[in-house]
């Protein structure tokens, strides 16, 4: 077993906390909070041994083998770079920083020897893998092109918040906090993406510094098109939807439930029939309460493969940094008002 840390009372708490317990490869020593008596009361809760007031305390501990950061994302870089120098292997949440800086800094911190992982969870749901095996294996032909809507109301918006999740400025409202998935399953269901446009709106008479809706348009280097609408200021909405179009037929990823993870639909249609439902049904996210724990938990079990056999971790900073990088093309559009080419290939 590894002995784990996590930075993060929260998402760390109620996320990462079971999902890294439930493979029986991690043994979770120790959680680090911003308030020393609340910490330490929710360590006990939850059956931790260590708790911190200071994610400085915890990174250092000698009991403390690896870190798992469910932190904002201005936040992240400078525990990052502390873990990694100290050659513990990191798990980050997404984005990795609010700006290029910030994740350069992570990149140039890391080592072959010592993995970090990001933690993109769409692509760990089955029925997103299954659909993935479909397009890989041809099953619509030659992609024509990806249309995606993700209409949800987040309670940070709902109640009028002003935390990272609503604020431009700390990495976060709808770009830094919906559309950075999005940028990374495009990808991985698309290929490369060789450039785009973005509109970047918000609540009507709200705060400059707030982003609740995002427009772009994508193009893939293989010549397909994405277009990708995401707002979570949407009462209502009609949920997280992917079509993807193919020469032979159509497949489409569907969820119009409250769950972010849980409750995805996966239909086929090839030529000339209609939509037939494909199965994905998933045992191990049957288990645990929240939908987002059965990802994380995917995710944990090959991050504890990478370390063990000193192997890089997929998705790791490779894949978080290329999002950075589309995150910022997308606000550079949006402020230029134009296309913005995008190389596939991340400097080294």
């Amino acid at each position: 077993m590894i002995r784990l840390g996590i930075v993060g009372c929260n998402y760390g708490r109620l996320v990462h906390l079971p999902a890294f317990r439930a493979g029986g490869q991690w043994e979770v020593v120790a959680l680090a909070g911003n308030n020393v008596v609340r910490t330490a009361e929710l360590a006990r809760q939850a059956g931790v041994p260590m708790s911190f007031g200071d994610w400085k305390a915890l990174v250092d501990d000698e009991q403390v083998e690896a870190v798992a950061v469910a932190t904002p994302p201005q936040l992240q870089p400078a525990i990052a770079v502390r873990a990694l120098g100290l050659g513990k292997p990191v798990f980050l949440e997404k984005p990795l920083a609010v700006d290029l800086v910030g994740a350069a800094a992570i990149r140039q911190a890391a080592s072959s020897s010592c993995p970090a992982m990001v933690d993109f969870e769409f692509p760990e749901i089955v029925a997103w893998r299954e659909a993935k095996a479909l397009l890989d294996a041809g099953a619509i032909g030659d992609l024509r092109h990806l249309v995606i809507s993700w209409n949800v109301e987040n309670t940070a918006t709902r109640l009028r918040l002003r935390n990272w999740k609503t604020s431009r400025a700390a990495g976060g409202g709808v770009l830094g906090n919906f559309v950075c998935h999005s940028l990374h399953y495009i990808e991985w269901f698309g290929g490369p993406v060789r450039g785009l446009s973005a509109r970047l709106f918000g609540l009507p008479n709200g705060n400059t510094d707030e982003e609740s809706t995002a427009v772009l348009a994508l193009a893939f280097e293989s010549g397909a098109g994405t277009s990708l609408t995401v707002s979570c200021a949407s009462y209502a909405g009609s949920g997280h939807r992917l079509e993807f179009y193919g020469e032979d037929g159509t497949l489409m990823l569907a969820n119009d439930g409250p769950d972010y993870m849980r409750g995805f639909k996966l239909m086929l249609a090839k030529r000339p029939n209609g939509f037939a439902p494909v199965p994905a049904h998933d045992e191990l996210d049957a288990g645990f309460p929240d939908g987002r724990i059965a990802p994380v938990a995917r995710l944990a079990a090959r991050f504890f493969n990478a370390i063990k056999k000193g192997a890089p971790a997929v998705p790791g900073l490779a894949e978080g940094y290329r999002v950075q990088r589309l995150l910022e093309a997308a606000r550079r559009s949006h402020e230029l008002g134009r296309w913005i080419d995008v190389a596939s290939k991340v400097p080294q």
